[in-house]
This record gives structure tokens, C-alpha cells and sequence, in this order.
């Protein structure tokens, strides 16, 4: 059995995801550009499969995405 994928990343993994540096990745989301994060536990985490749906530009694809 593989190692298995994560549902949600900090800003780090979220960062590398999208082949960013985590500034500039955190400048995005603050500008608007990218979904602000969901607290769990305290702590700030980016939801994967939003990331991948981003990355694979198909959010703009099926209209507006809340966040």
C-alpha cells in the first residue's frame, strides 16, 4: 500500500503543490487569488483537491468557486 494522499497542506506543501515559493503562494491568497485557508485545530491548511482543481484550471471552468 502507497503512502497516502493528504486532504488538506500548510501553506509550505500548499506552496510546492502549485510549484510556488510559500511568499509567494501567501501573497495570492492574501491578494484574493487563491482560496484563504480552513482552520483545524488552530493551525491553517489548504484544501488539496481545491489546490489540484486550481492547478488543473478547470475552476474557472465551472464558473465562480466560493471561497
Amino acid at each position: 500500500m502507497g503512502k497516502p494522499t493528504p486532504l488538506f497542506a500548510n501553506d509550505r506543501n500548499a506552496a510546492a503543490l502549485l510549484d510556488m515559493k510559500p511568499v509567494e503562494f501567501r501573497g495570492l491568497v492574501d491578494d484574493g487569488v487563491l482560496p484563504k485557508p480552513t482552520k483545524i485545530g488552530g493551525f491553517e491548511r489548504w484544501d488539496v483537491e481545491q489546490l489540484q482543481t486550481i492547478a488543473r484550471g478547470e475552476a474557472a471552468e465551472g464558473g465562480p468557486i466560493a471561497w
